[in-house]
């Protein structure tokens, strides 16, 4: 059954030409900054030898995401300004799109969380021991990442897609359908949004401790409680980006399911499908908003990256800094 026979549209007179412009042109100089900004982290981080370590490979990994997500978001800001009804009604080209799109923003979210777990076992085990996280971890850590989303980012390719069956195709990201849109959505922005929140927490818990524990030895000075003050700082810009860039997408899922088969694309055009493409603008910023966090600090972390050589008492406050 097709969801727009009782829509009376024509197909060809959705969108207006101003509109997309308007629309897709910011969109399309928003991906390249993007590109250029995460090129420019890959190229530093593979050519400079003293930041080949297990945390950088996370770092160079998480760029190679936030690339593939500004390569596909400027690929779909091209087919929305050449094609803007395919964006509604759905194409080939559009579902392969948000395919590649769909597994860059999946790794994206899966490095942020490999990053936050990387970073408390440094300063946890940092407090016990010289055990950390090797180099083959990370790299173990990233191609699970990269297998997990290409599975997953697949599956509309494969056959669970509405590109012919329009009764469940989802409004704003056709044609997909609302079923797989809930699927890959609410289970990962869930731990995209909690497990950070969770790790950082836990890392300025376990420097506050350290700063108890110094203090009672008589050993606590302002070098450790600007440490202190630095990731905590840090740490919540980090959950709030992701929190901002992508709970408006989030939202506009929940709606689609919610309003499934009861809206006809005029219904819909153009308040919220110019909140559809504002989200991708958020999402894309969010790829350009975390090598600025993340890899730009990279003078900082190679300088502080010594902690690995001396004394645990020493090695928590350096840690404090990344």
């Amino acid at each position: 059954m097709n969801r727009y026979l009782n829509c009376s549209i024509n197909s060809t007179e959705i969108w207006s030409s101003h509109l997309v412009l308007a629309l897709g042109i910011p969109q399309l100089i928003i991906n390249v900054i993007s590109v250029i900004f995460n090129c420019a982290v890959i190229i530093t981080i593979l050519s400079t030898k003293d930041l080949h370590k297990p945390i950088f490979i996370l770092f160079c990994n998480l760029a190679f995401s936030d690339l593939l997500t500004s390569f596909s978001g400027f690929w779909i800001s091209m087919l929305f300004i050449t094609n803007p009804e395919s964006t509604i009604f759905g194409s080939k080209d559009i579902l392969i799109a948000y395919a590649f799109y769909t597994m860059s923003i999946l790794s994206t979210i899966y490095n942020l969380v490999s990053i936050g777990i990387e970073r408390y076992l440094a300063v946890a085990e940092s407090l016990r021991m010289r055990c950390r996280v090797s180099r083959n971890q990370s790299l173990a850590a990233a191609l699970i990442n990269w297998a997990l989303a290409f599975f997953l980012s697949c599956i509309p390719l494969v056959g669970w897609n509405c590109l012919h069956n329009k009764e469940n195709m989802s409004a704003l990201y056709s044609p997909f359908c609302v079923d797989y849109l809930i699927l890959i959505t609410i289970p990962n922005c869930a731990v995209a949004f909690i497990l950070p929140l969770f790790t950082y927490l836990s890392i300025i818990a376990i420097l506050r401790k350290q700063k108890f524990t110094m203090e009672a030895c008589g050993q606590a000075n302002g070098t450790y409680k600007s440490a202190e003050v630095q990731v905590a700082r840090t740490s919540v810009f980090i959950w709030l980006l992701a929190l901002v860039s992508y709970a408006p997408f989030v939202v506009g899922v929940v709606l689609d399911a919610a309003n499934r088969n009861r809206l006809c694309p005029t219904d819909l055009y153009p308040s919220v499908y110019v909140f559809r493409n504002c989200t991708a603008m958020m999402i894309t910023m969010n790829s350009l908003g975390n090598p600025i966090i993340y890899t730009l600090q990279v003078k900082t972390l190679g300088s502080k990256l010594k902690f690995l050589k001396c004394p645990a008492s020493n090695r928590v406050q350096v840690i404090g800094n990344i």
